[in-house]
């Protein structure tokens, strides 16, 4: 009987050391590309846009957003440039938006304003970079192209999601 108390014992010291030792290495660190997108659009009585431009970090760490180069499609009309220095830092695996002002090109206006009138969605694109990094590393360049569609807000006149 002394022999399998023996055995036993040395079995849970080896389950116990080899748990500690897997715990030992910490979290992994995974750094994954970011994503943006279109959470919400407004026209403004002058005609200018209000673009809340979701940035989303699905990296296991957090991230710090340098810069937005971002070209806007509506529909097949070029809408104009999406730029933006944030410097905004989000969590791991989270989201935060930055809001841009832009001066829409004449056809997309017309998009969004067919799209508004008619009370339906309307495609768009963001092509271009995003600039951002672990909170320790420097930024780099990510490329991004999202297609995604919005559409009208029952009770927000002028505005798209």
């Amino acid at each position: 009987m002394q022999r399998w108390m023996v055995r036993a014992t040395t079995a849970v010291v080896a389950v116990v050391v080899l748990a500690v030792a897997g715990c030992a290495s910490g979290p992994v660190r995974r750094v994954s590309e970011p994503s943006a997108s279109i959470q919400e659009l407004s026209v403004g009585a002058d005609g200018r846009w209000t673009v809340q431009l979701r940035l989303q970090n699905y990296s296991s760490v957090p991230m710090r957003f340098d810069r937005v180069a971002l070209t806007l499609r509506t529909g097949d009309q070029d809408a104009g440039e999406l730029r933006a220095e944030p410097a905004l830092a989000i969590g791991p695996e989270s989201a935060d938006t930055v809001v841009i002002a832009l001066t829409p090109a004449p056809g997309a206006r017309i998009a969004v304003a067919g799209a508004l009138a008619d009370r339906r969605s309307l495609d768009y694109v963001l092509e271009g970079t995003l600039g951002a990094g672990a909170n320790d590393k420097k930024a780099r360049d990510y490329k991004l192209r999202r297609s995604s569609a919005l559409s009208p807000v029952p009770g927000l006149p002028g505005t798209l999601r």
